[in-house]
């Protein structure tokens, strides 16, 4: 177990209290115990952070000040940092990482291999996956059970794919991705065209790629379609939950997160570190600018041009009843605005 010097020294935070205390995981503030870290992000749980029986609490310069000048509270011990929320996620792959299951490199048995396809010998390729034809597997990258790996697609150094993902064809992904399972990359964008006078939806061929960098997270049960004719494109250090629709030939640019749900319709152009909350749907043909923020359950039909905006188009949760008051003034809003055009006439001819 490392103690909390150890662990300030390694993530560069401030260290107040005993430093040789050792702690072993975290804990939520209220269930903590002597052997286990806590943290505090929110300055609405400072007093369930006064009674923490925590080893070791992760606060923030004002936070600590504050827990400090209370009278009633007990002796602490503090790692102090701008952002203690990023220093439990840090401090949690720490921990991750010391009991993770141990990859052993090389290739299972049951695992199919196809003619020139290139893995590193320091990759894991499990029970019952298939390697296209000159696909490459890049070097400490973990392939779970019953990954399928297209002809010439690619993945980087030090990735981790766990069961049941398909990769298609052609498909490129960077160092360190982790896609979990169930998810596809690369299938067909939903393309084609109306023949009315056939009577037939005639099929666009899906002739793009689909090209992650590194660093990226899928969640489970996702789809990211292949690009029509360019590709469909996602940056580097982007974070996408589970249930998440991206379609063909859309871009989304790096260091942004979207929440599950959430269905991006074709050639929608997502900017840098925006922020999506969950169940949001696009339009397509989109241009989202950089930094946007969306409320969850938000439709957007139009593009976004004010970078650092945040939107929001869903109606606050109310009782049901008042609910239905809101709505049947909502379907008379016309009338009263034809009510106060005609208003403003007269008041306009009285002076």
């Amino acid at each position: 177990m490392p103690s909390i010097a150890e662990l300030a020294a390694q993530f560069s935070a401030r260290l107040v209290g005993d430093g040789q205390v050792e702690v072993s995981g975290f804990a939520p503030l209220s269930d903590a115990k002597q052997n286990q870290l806590a943290f505090l992000a929110n300055p609405l749980y400072r007093n369930e952070a006064l009674s923490s029986q925590a080893g070791c609490l992760i606060v923030s310069e004002a936070d600590h000040e504050f827990l400090n000048s209370q009278a009633n509270t007990k002796a602490h011990n503090f790692l102090i940092t701008q952002n203690p929320y990023a220093l439990f996620a840090r401090i949690s792959q720490l921990f991750e990482k010391q009991s993770a299951e141990v990859s052993v490199a090389g290739i299972h048995p049951s695992a199919v291999i196809e003619e020139g396809a290139i893995v590193a010998p320091s990759a894991t390729i499990g029970p019952f996956c298939h390697i296209g034809k000159y696909a490459k597997v890049g070097e400490a990258t973990v392939l779970k059970a019953n990954v399928a790996l297209g002809d010439n697609a690619t993945i980087g150094n030090g990735s981790l794919i766990y069961p049941n993902v398909t990769i298609y064809h052609g498909c490129q992904l960077g160092d360190r991705v982790i896609i979990h399972s169930g998810t596809v990359v690369g299938s067909d964008g939903f393309g084609f065209a109306p023949d009315l006078a056939a009577g037939e939806w005639v099929k666009v061929p899906q002739v793009g790629k689909v090209v992650i960098g590194s660093d990226v997270e899928i969640g489970s049960n996702t789809s990211v379609d292949r690009g029509a004719m360019a590709d469909t494109v996602i940056e580097d250090g982007c974070k996408i939950d589970n249930l998440v629709q991206i379609a063909h030939n859309v871009h989304i640019g790096s260091l942004t997160v979207i929440a599950g749900n959430t269905a991006v319709a074709g050639s929608t152009r997502i900017g840098k570190m925006c922020m999506i909350g969950g169940s949001t749907s696009f339009s397509g043909h989109l241009t989202i600018a950089d930094r946007t923020t969306i409320s969850g359950g938000t439709t957007i039909i139009r593009s976004i041009d004010q970078p650092g905006q945040h939107y929001t188009s869903i109606f606050p949760m109310l009782p049901h009843s008042d609910w239905e008051k809101n709505a049947a003034i909502l379907r008379s809003l016309d009338k009263m605005r034809a009510r106060v055009k005609e208003l403003e006439k007269q008041i306009k001819l009285i002076k």
